[in-house]
């Protein structure tokens, strides 16, 4: 066990522990006499107001991932990696204008079931299929891995004795509510995870910033952090930078961003089903708004730690001295172990009591993401394979119950899984660029479905297959694109063969199962006016000054 972590920190962090437990259980007890059923379960008895739904929505999105991955990114690379988080809030506003409105009117359970409603049935459960792999051997597996990792690191010796024991515990703590509550669970103890992600967040950004110069002071060591890095404060990186590749400059505004945003907050069942659990329309719009205005925030507390560990390393005149910090980030091959940025500032400068609370936050962002994650795991199993193909007239009963099982088993496989992923460099961009082989083409269905009425089931499926093709293609060595740009790329050419196909194949003028839609079905409330252009206004200062 580190020494580094105190009495009174294991204290804070296993009260914190017990607490989330509590309260998930507590606020998913049946009513007397009312036997839960798949809406409950699934769905939260469609009771969320917007509050819990912005909240949920962070929750759910904010992991390891974001805490570690982007910390190490902002060591990398930069404020420039905060656009994922900055473009996101006007993606969220997008997504409330223009793609809510039509799931909530079908009255959808899961992102697959659009698919059956809109294409086939066939298509519907590929796409099923496809999704919980995806959750189960990707995103759970990664979330475990890289949560187990910072646990190490920050209580124990960073030298991977803990890792294991660290996958078992998040994973334990995230099924002891998840599983028996459903989504109510986990929706109302997001909204305390979010509190604690917040507070946990700011702990470390404001400590490390007092530590960065001899002097102390937040607003000195902000100060000395913008003139030893100024290089790191640009937004859009030009093609010089060694990360170009990654962050290919103005196409992050314009370019593929597009396509990982959309995909990620339109398209991913646990990130829409929160939106699907609202009391109505307008509650789940008010809080994808509320969730864009926190998402502006996000960078404060998970890339800004990252610059101040990169200022830290390299010591520039004027920096405080910190001992170990060449050998904290150096390898055995002497390259940058870049994810060590945000464990590393927690157990070498965030004091007793409050390292506790700061892990606490830690452990929220992982054990929401999750939680969050295995419902949508077994909400998708469930409706989309259980209730069609295995059981077709499942009582209430039995689908929660194989709800609570199929949760169970995936947990079960991410927690095998999760030691063997080894240590990838800036895990955020390794996540994000091997989803970018698949959501271009998924994107393009969907987009191509909601809002094109010619669009065909065998153009669906077709675009969707030869997508594959195409980015493993733009993907080779010969063509030479940043990942992002072949997203985009990707996208447009899979666009191009489902209106090919869907154009030569059918005599109909439009598809039978195209959707009719109305300018009604768009008309927004005036909070959610002022707060879409509130965030669009705050995202062109915030470009101008960091450009």
């Amino acid at each position: 066990m580190g020494s580094n972590f105190s009495v009174l920190d294991y204290s804070i962090f296993i009260a914190y522990g017990l607490l989330i437990v509590f309260v998930g259980l507590w606020v998913s007890k049946d009513k007397k006499g009312h036997q839960k059923n798949a809406e409950d379960y699934f769905l939260a008895s469609k009771s969320l107001p917007w509050w819990a739904v912005g909240a949920s929505l962070i929750a759910a999105n904010i992991s390891a991932e974001q805490f570690i991955g982007m910390s190490g990114s902002g060591f990398a690379i930069g404020l420039a990696i905060a656009t994922y988080e900055w473009m996101a809030a006007l993606t969220l506003v997008i997504v409330g204008k223009y793609f809510l409105p039509v799931f909530i009117e079908k009255k959808l359970y899961t992102i697959p079931e659009f698919i059956e409603k809109r294409y086939s049935t066939n298509l519907k459960t590929i796409l099923a299929i496809f999704w919980i792999a995806l959750f189960v051997f990707v995103n759970l597996t990664s979330v475990l891995f890289l949560g187990a990792k910072a646990i190490d690191t920050i209580i124990g010796n960073g030298d991977g004795s803990m890792l294991i024991y660290a996958v078992i515990a998040l994973a334990f703590v995230a099924a002891a509510y998840s599983l028996y509550g459903g989504l109510a669970a986990v929706a109302w103890t997001d909204v305390i995870q979010v509190i604690f992600l917040v507070l946990g967040g700011m702990i470390t950004t404001v400590i490390a910033l007092q530590h960065v110069t001899p002097d102390g002071g937040v607003f000195k060591g902000l100060e000395f952090v913008y003139e030893h890095a100024g290089e790191k404060f640009h937004m859009i990186i030009s093609r010089d930078n060694p990360e170009f590749f990654n962050l290919p400059g103005i196409a992050v505004l314009i370019g593929g961003m597009w396509v990982a945003n959309l995909y990620y907050w339109g398209f991913n069942q646990y990130i829409i089903q929160r939106t699907l659990a609202a009391k109505s329309l307008k509650e789940a719009q008010h809080g994808i708004v509320f969730a864009g205005f926190l998402k502006l925030l996000i960078p404060i507390f998970v890339v800004i730690p990252g610059i101040i560990a990169y200022v830290m390393f390299t010591d520039p005149a004027g920096t405080a001295v910190v001992d170990g910090v060449k050998e904290a980030f150096l390898k055995a091959d002497g390259t940058i172990n870049y994810d060590k940025s945000y464990p590393w500032l927690i157990s070498t400068f965030v004091p007793n009591g409050l390292r506790g609370v700061v892990v606490a936050a830690l452990m929220a962002a992982i054990v929401s993401s999750l939680a969050s994650m295995l419902n949508s795991t077994s909400t998708i199993f469930t409706m989309d394979i259980y209730r069609p193909y295995i059981n077709k007239n499942a009582t209430d009963k039995q689908t929660v119950r194989t709800g609570r099982l199929s949760a169970f088993i995936a947990l079960i496989i991410a927690v095998l899984m999760a030691p063997l992923l080894g240590n990838i460099p800036q895990m955020f961009q390794y996540i994000q660029e091997y989803t970018g082989l698949v959501s271009p083409g998924i994107l393009a269905v969907f987009l191509m479905g909601l809002f094109w009425k010619k669009a065909t089931n065998k153009g669906a499926i077709i675009g969707v297959i030869s997508s594959i093709f195409i980015a493993l293609i733009l993907k080779s060595p010969v063509v030479d694109l940043p990942w992002m740009d072949q997203m985009l790329y990707t996208l447009l050419l899979t666009m191009v063969v489902i209106a090919g196909v869907s154009l030569t194949t059918s005599d109909d003028v439009d598809d039978p199962k195209g959707i009719d839609l109305t300018s009604k079905i768009f008309k927004t409330d005036g909070v959610f006016n002022i707060s879409a252009y509130a965030i669009i206004i705050l995202l062109v200062v915030l470009y101008t000054v960091f450009w």
